[in-house]
């Protein structure tokens, strides 16, 4: 549940992205900037609450939680690197900028995915 809005905030910036790439208004990649900086903060207390659930042995049993916290994991240093990407003028965001929002959104699908099952697994009682 903490994953959604982390996931909406970085589609968001790739969405600003792509209409900054298109139009060059500098307020695309202002609205970027503070989409990925709320997405990193949400992202980074989503990750306090999974290393927390981490703690837990019937969690860590279950061998679909390893590739999910992989993945997080990338996304939030892809998102990283993106706001640092970011944190540059305008003009020299793009391509790289436009690039790793493209990224993150895709390695966030993928947790996202991952998440689903799980959601999945334990609702049936597989992993316990």
């Amino acid at each position: 549940m903490v994953l959604g809005v982390p996931f909406v905030c970085f589609a968001a910036a790739l969405m600003t992205d792509i209409a900054y790439a298109r139009t060059f208004d500098i307020g695309w990649k202002n609205f970027s900037d503070w989409l990925l900086a709320g997405g990193m903060v949400v992202g980074a207390l989503a990750a306090i609450v999974g290393l927390v659930d981490l703690a837990r042995r019937s969690v860590r049993a279950d061998w679909l939680i390893w590739p999910y916290a992989a993945a997080y994991a990338v996304a939030m240093i892809l998102g990283l690197f993106d706001n640092l990407i970011h944190s540059r003028d305008a003009y020299g965001a793009m391509p790289a900028g436009l690039v790793l929002s493209a990224l993150t959104v895709l390695a966030l699908l993928v947790t996202a995915v991952l998440g689903a099952l799980l959601m999945r697994r334990s609702s049936r009682g597989i992993a316990r």
